[in-house]
């Protein structure tokens, strides 16, 4: 009888953790009416509900399991807490809700919401407003406007306040009135601040008209200088710095202002790489607010129809994740240049006349001679290295030997699912994948999700 007792106990509580991990909060609430020593039970792995709902995304559950009076500082067994799976999956409104649970409560968000399938430059905090870009009156007066915003670079390097808590130094009009009077700078319009909602946060719809109050919120312009002009702007404001090295410190900036770097740089890098027409040879001069130079010859092909030399080009590169015929392994690749130790996803530029899915097969087989069959599109990311756009795919293997090209690639491996989650959360491993900014953590993590021990 005991032992029956006890295996009805097991089972329970084998229920109860389900129901949590699925996000069932009202089937959890009637479970723990009848039981409330049901909110602190553990299963084999020493994981409790709260631990489940923080590992697949349930704000409700954990919400309704805290105020039940949970314990949110156990450990199962393998050291880990709720907070620490939420934030080891990137659930931030959780993390903050189980960091200090008054203050999460208190903003009354229900879910983190759309932002989980953000990638790092993925967001802005400006409207772009593209169809003000040919309207000169309105950006002449825009740029002198006292609330206007100007974030400057330098060969391509932001200017940022402070090494260590990187932020974008917010210029204003008095600050660049001399270099905007230069011939050789380039300015380009951004857009303009979102308007924010009652509780600070910036509202997300970009309504494709201006409204009255969308057209006094402070505009965004770019401006990228010389080697010169920037050595004097460091003299006279000694508390800001040219981003160096771009790469990791980049990755430091909040997501808002990183989003507005890859839009700005973007632009920026395609000015400086395309100041004469790619058509004829001749000057172009640039309007449309930054975002099109036009050929000052009069004949000029390129003044004919639409042509993409006019326009900022972006770059498309397949980045995939390619999963071994069992399921329980993936690829990773090493090239020359990553730092000691780091493997990541194989990607590659898209070809002419190519779609995704042969561009991810093709870039598979060259740097690998692995055969790749079902390609799934995943998700993209803005990677402004200058201005390309990372097409995240998942791809499934049908072959399983590895022949690496000693080119692009220098080492490629099949990485199990626990060789991965060591490498996360081990401190002192030697090897490394990317880190959590980029679309590569982000393919592999969501591989893991399936059938991860976190």
């Amino acid at each position: 009888m005991a032992e029956a007792g006890n295996n009805l106990e097991k089972e329970i509580v084998t229920q109860f953790h389900e129901t949590a991990a699925k996000g069932d909060a009202g089937k959890l609430s009637t479970m723990l009416t009848y039981s409330t020593s049901l909110v602190d039970e553990v299963d084999e792995k020493g994981w409790t509900a709260l631990m489940y709902a923080s590992r697949n995304g349930h704000f409700e559950v954990a919400h309704l399991l805290l105020e039940k009076g949970c314990n949110r500082s156990l450990s199962n067994k393998s050291g880990q807490t709720a907070l620490d799976i939420a934030q080891f999956w990137g659930y931030k409104s959780i993390a903050d809700l189980l960091a200090n649970p008054k203050i999460a409560a208190d903003a009354g968000t229900l879910s983190d919401g759309p932002e989980e399938n953000e990638n790092y430059f993925s967001r802005t905090l400006l409207n772009k407003l593209s169809e003000k870009r040919s309207n000169s009156d309105w950006l002449k007066a825009k740029q002198i406007h006292q609330a206007t915003v100007y974030i400057l670079f330098s060969n391509l390097n932001p200017l940022v306040i402070s090494p260590n808590d990187i932020r974008l130094c917010k210029l204003h009009y008095e600050d660049v009135e001399q270099l905007l009077a230069k011939s050789e700078v380039t300015c380009v319009f951004l857009g303009v601040e979102l308007r924010k909602g009652s509780d600070g946060s910036q509202i997300k719809s970009l309504a494709s008209k201006v409204s009255a109050d969308n057209d006094g919120l402070p505009a965004w312009f770019a401006l990228n200088t010389n080697c010169d002009a920037a050595d004097n702007f460091k003299i006279k404001y000694p508390d800001c710095c040219f981003l160096q090295p771009l790469l990791p410190h980049l990755l430091n900036l909040n997501q808002e202002e990183a989003g507005v770097v890859a839009q700005a740089r973007s632009v920026l890098a395609w000015h400086n790489r395309y100041r004469f027409c790619p058509t004829c040879g001749n000057d172009t001069k640039v309007t449309d607010g930054g975002y099109k130079r036009v050929c000052l010859k009069e004949n000029c092909p390129s003044l004919q129809g639409i042509h993409n030399t006019c326009y900022p080009r972006v770059d498309p590169v397949v980045i995939m994740l390619v999963i071994h015929p069992d399921g329980n392994n993936c690829l990773l690749g090493r090239q020359r240049r990553y730092p000691p130790g780091m493997f990541s996803c194989l990607a590659g530029f898209i070809e002419p006349g190519e779609t995704i899915e042969d561009a991810v097969r093709r870039e598979v087989a060259e740097e690998t001679a692995v055969k790749v069959g079902h390609v799934q599109y995943v998700s993209s990311q803005p990677w402004p290295m200058p201005s390309s756009l990372m097409i995240g795919c998942q791809a499934n293997a049908i072959s399983t030997e590895i022949i690496v090209d000693k080119e692009e690639i220098v080492d490629a491996r099949w990485f199990s699912r626990q060789q991965i989650i060591e490498i996360l959360t081990k401190l002192d491993h030697p090897m490394s994948i990317p880190p959590q900014q980029t679309i590569a953590n982000r393919l592999i993590k969501q591989w893991l999700k399936k059938n991860a021990n976190l």
